[in-house]
């Protein structure tokens, strides 16, 4: 074999190992994503509970915000299931043990005492409704007074 198609098969196999090393970049970054959109849907349920719950202990309504969870909890599912339909079932599986791994365990939430299952009236006035100025739990994705996007 002579020095050029050494070297012709010596860049061929550099290309294939750059193409491969892009590929795995990629599908972490897409793993990355779920896991991340992942905790935001946890949260979003977790803070829609905490909603509902609070409106129901007061006697009180607040459908357009309970919609906005709701809606902002089906946008999240969609791009998960979105980001998901990029990789191989194996990676997907992959991405769910993983996402069961850091998942919250139902029991650490139903073992808070009352003050701390308030919503976010009760939360240190550090973090404030830009909007009308009510206190609101860090992590919020929205006012539980006006209904605001934070």
């Amino acid at each position: 074999m002579d020095f050029n198609k050494l070297k012709e098969k010596g860049l061929e196999y550099v290309e294939k190992g750059r193409l491969a090393a892009a590929d795995l970049t990629e599908k972490g970054r897409i793993q990355t994503r779920i896991l991340t959109d992942q905790a935001k849907l946890i949260r979003a349920q977790r803070q829609l509970g905490v909603l509902v719950y609070s409106l129901a202990k007061g006697n009180e309504e607040n459908q357009p915000l309970v919609d906005k969870y709701i809606d902002m909890i089906g946008a999240i599912e969609q791009e998960i299931a979105q980001l998901k339909a990029k990789l191989t079932p194996a990676e997907v599986q992959e991405v769910e043990r993983a996402v069961a791994d850091v998942e919250i365990d139902p029991a650490d939430v139903m073992d808070q005492t009352e003050d701390e299952a308030e919503p976010m009236e009760t939360a240190g006035a550090d973090h404030c409704c830009p909007q009308c100025g009510a206190p609101v739990e860090p992590g919020s994705l929205f006012c539980n007074k006006c209904g605001a996007q934070l």
